[in-house]
Formats: structure tokens, sequence, C-alpha cells
């Protein structure tokens, strides 16, 4: 047990110099209001909500929209209902002196990250269904917005790729499932 609070001590040690590494190093007011606006995306998942809201609405991609939407939906609610109070980890900026952050405190648990998750629950399921080119750019916004929790300093690089694996799993489960009972199959790449 020793041994496990000394490692665990040892990674919020390093969590700890990467954020304050990104703000004495990175941070510059033109990327600050890039990925300031790239993180207000992700609050309350409006960007992925609207996208999947046009998927849903679209006869064409209803199926493969709502599948997106379930993906969404589980991925929010295991990661605020489940995760973040089973872990309960405080935020970077409560627990390291001199971390500034550059958006609103936040007043829900910090792991996992909630963007990162459900950002990558619909990202994952857009990559899975839809011709790749819309994957990629929908798994760019996802890894953007992961990015850009750390930049502003509300979570730890912890925090983010848990965030990124619940949405991924999340993903790949909907999906499956939606291709099992609706029988929605990927488009596939033109090859030339």
């Amino acid at each position: 047990m020793e041994g496990w609070v000394r490692e665990m001590e040892h990674l919020f040690d390093l969590e700890a110099k990467v954020l304050l590494w990104i703000q004495e190093n990175i941070r510059n007011d033109v990327l600050s209001l890039f990925l300031i606006f790239i993180t207000k995306l992700g609050d309350l998942g409006v960007i992925w909500i609207a996208l999947t809201a046009v998927l849903v609405i679209c006869k064409k991609t209803r199926k493969k929209g709502c599948v997106a939407g379930v993906s969404l939906a589980l991925t929010a609610l295991v990661t605020n209902l489940v995760l973040k109070r089973l872990v309960q980890r405080t935020r970077p900026y409560d627990a390291i002196d001199n971390l500034e952050i550059l958006v609103p405190r936040l007043e829900d648990f910090s792991f996992p990250s909630g963007h990162t998750a459900v950002s990558f629950g619909v990202a994952v399921a857009i990559y899975m269904l839809f011709p790749k080119k819309y994957g990629y750019a929908a798994l760019a916004l996802a890894f953007l917005i992961g990015l850009s929790r750390l930049y502003v300093g509300v979570h730890y690089p912890t925090d983010v790729i848990g965030g990124a694996l619940t949405g991924i799993v999340t993903a790949v489960l909907t999906v499956k499932a939606g291709q099992k009972w609706f029988g929605i199959e990927r488009k596939q790449r033109i090859v030339r």
C-alpha cells in the first residue's frame, strides 16, 4: 500500500509539473483565445449535441445519428453520475500552487474529463459509422477539446486520458450494439 501511495504522489507531482509547464511555456494571447473557444465548444456537450441533432434530423443519417446520440448520453452518464462521484478527484487549480485557470471555476470533480469523454464518445461513433474524412475531423476536434482542458488548467493529464478512454469504450460498445440492433453498416471508403 505504501508503494502505491508513493507512486500516486509521484504521478501527481509529474502532472502538476506538466500543467505548470504549459502555463509558463506554451500559453500566449493568440493560443489562449483559440483554445478557450475550443473548450467552450465542449461546454455541456453543445457542439456534439448539435451535431447529433443534425444527423438525426436528416433521414439519410438518422439511425447513425441516433447511435451517436446514445453514445453521447451514455458517456455523459457514466462520466458524471458514476466515475466522477466514485473517484472524487479535486480540480488541479485547487491543489496546485500558482496554477491559473483561464475559464470560470467548476463545481464538479475532475476525473475523468467530461468534455473529453463526451467528445470522444461522439467522435469515435462518427469515425466508426461514417466515411473516414468525417471521422478524422470529429476525432481532431475531440483531441483539441481534450488538450484545451489541460491548457485552460481545469484538468490533469490523466483526467483527459481517462475521459478519452471512457468515451472510446462507450462509443465502441454503443456502435456495436447499434450495428446489431439496427443493421447499420459503416460506409466503405472508396479505394482508388
